[in-house]
């Protein structure tokens, strides 16, 4: 075996699994494992691709075409990609995952094809992207804001909406429903024993207007704050 192949392979690996330790510190669905075998993976289709068929070569007339299971890896891993990628409650969740794990096996076939330098500059450009993108988002573009109240009385609900839509913040989402004392169904309930629980999905669009949103829902009186996301 030539050991230049398996440095290839192995340079692969330690690169994807960098950028997965990256992701597993913030939490992502895909972290160190699966960044690590993306680009393992891609790294050792890259060198079957270049140098797993040499024998094949029978004369001079036929051509090996290298690329050819190489060209497979850059379709295959879309169907990874796509399977960390959820749309729940009118937001998509997982696009830069599935981002990362596509610049992961391309910097698995650089390493591959024997560009490390190429694959390492790569893998340092992504880093420096991801840290600098989590850094500035809060401050620029919007975010979805998940926010669950109680309250008991029905009336302050309107009253925080209208506040709301008069501060220009826009609820893409709104949910309301009675939370009543175990067996109430069975007699009447009193108005003040009727609690009713408030989800909404707000979007701002930086970290301090998010902060401010929270501020002003904090300033309802009659109304509590069960959970934010």
């Amino acid at each position: 075996m030539d050991i230049s192949l398996f440095l290839r392979i192995l340079t692969a690996a330690l690169l994807g699994g960098v950028i997965g330790l990256e992701r597993g510190y913030r939490a992502k669905e895909a972290g160190f494992r699966t960044h690590f075998l993306v680009a393992m993976g891609s790294a050792l289709f890259m060198v079957l691709s270049a140098h797993g068929f040499d024998g094949v070569l029978v004369s001079e007339n036929h051509r090996l075409d290298v690329s050819r299971i190489a060209a497979q890896v850059v379709s295959g891993i879309g169907f990874i990609g796509a399977g960390t990628i959820i749309f729940q409650k009118q937001a998509v969740h997982g696009l830069t995952t599935a981002a990362g794990l596509w610049v992961t096996a391309a910097i698995g076939m650089a390493a591959g094809a024997g560009l490390y330098l190429l694959a390492t500059l790569t893998t340092v450009l992504v880093l420096i992207g991801l840290e600098a993108f989590n850094s500035l988002l809060p401050h620029i573009g919007h975010r979805n804001l998940l926010i669950t109240l109680s309250t008991q009385e029905r009336g302050r609900v309107q009253q925080l909406l209208d506040r709301l839509k008069a501060e220009g913040v826009g609820i893409a989402n709104f949910s309301l429903s009675e939370q009543r004392p175990s067996g109430a169904s069975l007699q009447p309930t009193a108005p003040s024993e009727t609690r009713y629980v408030v989800k909404m999905e707000l979007k701002t669009t930086r970290k301090k207007y998010s902060e401010h949103i929270f501020n002003l829902i904090m300033g309802f009186d009659g109304i509590d704050i069960e959970s934010v996301e």
